[in-house]
């Protein structure tokens, strides 16, 4: 077996929607030497589907806690160490079925549970069908809004990283008419403190940049274009400065971005979803991780959705589910520091 670099507990992997690529990447990702030991939470006979419709070799090892199967090493090559989540229905790849909507949030709650009390090192989780959730009677807004719940956290921020840059939003699923209402100094406040106090203790960075974009174009052209960042922003920036904070901005979104301007920061705050991500996505899409910020656990996950139309079919990228695991490990070797 491999040996587990500097942690001595496994990363709880969830495999998401079941008729998705989920299953898929993990059964690819087995076929590799991994340098992290792995609880997979679903049903094995999911994976061992998959594993025959994409003609991979697979075997299952059953995790219980405390035993070796969850210990200091990475499973073999062609092997998945799996902790049971059994499923409502059978699944076919790419077709949804809301019965094991609550076998996804299963998934979840039990990984959670496990960072929680220590069982685990981190969580991460591949992506899930918002709409087959919420269509089971589920009130489900995702991932992040979830695991707040389960860990009693009111505030926590969505934050994407790539190699080129970080980026962490202020708003998140919200309607475009909503976010200025939304942008408020006591949410851009908790945000920016969260952001600040995860980029030290997670990111192990002593005195974290945080860029700051504006709202509207021209970051409001001193108010002639938006008043939202003479009359919030700008405000909150100083205070915070004030007290010890790096803070750039506000700045116009249009030119925030350039390589010069992210040379002087740690990671930008977007205000609103559609602001920061597509740039991110453009330069790192299959390897960018996402990463929720303000939880008492370590949790990341995949850049990219369920991918019904490639599922059980072979070719789904492993890039951007690598760099979640390994961002993970990362996180939890420095909060274990």
């Amino acid at each position: 077996m491999r040996p587990l670099s500097t942690l001595n507990k496994p990363i709880a992997v969830t495999y998401g929607e079941p008729a998705g690529i989920g299953p898929d990447l993990l059964v690819q990702l087995a076929q590799a030497p991994q340098g992290h030991a792995l609880v997979v939470l679903g049903d094995p006979d999911v994976l061992q589907q998959r594993a025959a419709a994409l003609q991979l070799p697979l075997s299952i090892k059953q995790y219980h806690p405390g035993d070796a199967a969850g210990g200091g090493d990475a499973a073999e090559v062609g092997q998945l160490c799996v902790l049971p989540i059994p499923l409502a229905e059978s699944v076919t790849a790419g077709t949804l079925n809301r019965a094991n909507a609550a076998h996804v949030l299963a998934m979840l709650q039990r990984a959670c549970e496990g960072c929680l009390s220590q069982e685990f090192a981190a969580m991460v989780t591949a992506p899930v069908q918002k709409s087959i959730i919420i269509e089971s009677g589920v009130s489900f807004q995702g991932h992040t809004e979830f695991l707040a719940e389960a860990c009693r956290r009111e505030d926590v921020v969505m934050l994407l990283a790539c190699q080129e840059m970080r980026v962490a939003l202020l708003t998140t699923h919200l309607p475009l008419s909503a976010v200025p209402a939304a942008v408020t100094p006591t949410r851009l406040r908790t945000t920016l403190n969260i952001l600040h106090q995860d980029l030290r203790s997670r990111f192990g960075i002593a005195e974290p940049r945080i860029a700051v974009l504006g709202l509207n174009p021209h970051a409001g052209e001193s108010g002639h274009l938006g008043e939202e960042e003479t009359h919030v922003i700008s405000p909150v920036l100083a205070e915070l400065r004030s007290a010890g904070m790096s803070l750039l901005g506000p700045l116009p979104a249009d030119t925030a971005f350039g390589r010069q301007s992210l040379a002087q920061c740690d990671a930008v705050l977007a205000m609103y979803h559609d602001q920061g991500l597509p740039t991110l996505k453009y330069a790192g899409f299959g390897r960018s991780v996402n990463v929720t910020l303000g939880l008492p656990i370590i949790r990341t996950s995949v850049d990219h959705g369920t991918a019904l139309d490639l599922a059980g079919r072979g070719g789904a990228d492993m890039g951007s589910l690598r760099e979640a695991i390994s961002l993970a490990a990362e996180l939890a070797e420095v909060a274990a520091a």
